[in-house]
């Protein structure tokens, strides 16, 4: 079955009362028919709910999507995308071990590597997403991770899919991908080789700013080793959260269809304004890895980054000046986001890092919503023109 299909009726099994909607199973426990009946079940020798931090009627549903949406042998769920790429991470990294990550990451994800597994031994080293020539060299024999963001977040870099797998597999290296961006309608890293998958459902699984959650997808020996970690350290997503998502991913194909197409609309008419230096989107045939996106992608995604001429004052300017887009830190919602990822996403970071991953003081992250295309425009515009009035009124 296409994409569409397979988001709207895969389905938990009826139950007695045969409901054509799955319903919430609010539950944090289940009953066992016997003593025998529980021992076999926590014994793992018969398959049956026991505990919602191990599984739900509700979580299993969202498993099986994902299974199947990104074509992975099996799945599981987390309390946020955080808790997903920290729960895929650590079971698979021991004292001495080393990652070689792409640099330019989400920042709580910098932070991690960076701050936490310092702590205990573990090393990494970050590499450029938009030159992948040297990565080869920053593998060293405690390798034992590769881990990427595509396109990445905020500076929208692509990195061949294909490329990473085959450098992975020539050393032994396990792929994880974030694939949060792009959602498994615009690509499956899996397809391409990658050993684990990884979303943050908050942002467009989601889809409408309502849930926090986080999926886990990949190798069904990888996911066996994981899944232990995930469930004795507790990051479970709740029954109602797996509900929400589970039915927003029936949307999801209809979302990011008007959520790529207005944001191509937006990148073309945000690179002719005379207040911005540059945009960086995807699909936009100026984007340097253009040709890589429409290789490896369906569309080019939600989310646009430009360049305010100036720097940090302006790139306040044109966010104050905004009334209908929401000033937020998250993404992916129906309603537009902006964001300046400098001062809240990657405040973080010093600003050499920040520089180092594309990360001026002048960037703002646009996240195209799914109003009309002309409202977000004229909310944009209107903010733009005041910046170029004031640089006229200047000189």
């Amino acid at each position: 079955m296409n994409f569409e299909t397979i988001a709207i009726r895969e389905q938990s099994e009826r139950s007695a009362n045969s409901e054509h909607s799955v319903p919430v199973y609010l539950t944090s426990g289940f009953t066992f028919d016997d003593a025998e009946h529980a021992r076999a079940v926590f014994a793992e020798e018969e398959q049956a709910f026991s505990y919602s931090r191990y599984n739900n009627p509700n979580t299993d549903e969202l498993v099986d999507k994902i299974k199947r949406l990104e074509n992975v042998d099996d799945a599981l769920t987390t309390s946020s995308g955080m808790s997903a790429i920290f729960g895929a991470l650590a079971p698979l990294l021991n004292a001495g071990d080393h990652a070689v990550v792409c640099r330019s990451v989400f920042g709580s994800t910098y932070q991690l590597f960076s701050n936490i597994f310092g702590r205990w031994n573990i090393g990494h080293t970050y590499v450029p997403a938009d030159d992948c020539s040297c990565w080869e060299d920053a593998i060293t024999p405690q390798t034992k991770i590769l881990f990427v963001e595509t396109p990445t977040n905020p500076a929208l870099d692509l990195i061949d899919l294909k490329w990473a797998a085959d450098l992975a597999k020539r050393h032994n290296l396990i792929l994880l991908v974030d694939n949060t961006f792009s959602t498994p309608y615009l690509q499956r890293p899996a397809d391409f080789g990658a050993d684990i998958v990884l979303h943050s459902t908050t942002k467009y699984l989601d889809g409408q700013g309502r849930t926090l959650g986080g999926v886990i997808g990949g190798r069904q020996d990888l996911i066996d080793k994981i899944r232990p970690f995930v469930r004795q350290t507790g990051p479970c997503l709740s029954p109602f959260n797996a509900w929400v998502i589970s039915k927003s991913l029936e949307t999801l194909a209809i979302r990011l269809d008007r959520h790529c197409a207005n944001a191509l609309e937006l990148a073309k008419r945000l690179e002719a304004h005379p207040a911005v230096e540059r945009v960086k989107y995807p699909f936009l045939k100026s984007h340097p890895q253009y040709e890589l996106a429409r290789k490896q992608m369906r569309a080019g995604g939600g989310i646009v980054s430009i360049f305010v001429k100036g720097g940090l004052t302006e790139g306040k300017q044109f966010l104050d000046g905004l009334n209908m887009c929401s000033l937020s830190a998250n993404l992916g919602d129906s309603r537009s986001i902006v964001t300046h990822p400098a001062s809240t996403t990657h405040s973080k970071l010093s600003e050499e890092e920040r520089l180092s991953v594309g990360i001026s003081q002048n960037l703002v992250r646009i996240s195209a919503g799914l109003e009309h295309v002309d409202d977000i425009w004229n909310d944009l515009k209107t903010s733009l023109d005041q910046l170029v009035g004031q640089t006229v009124l200047e000189g």
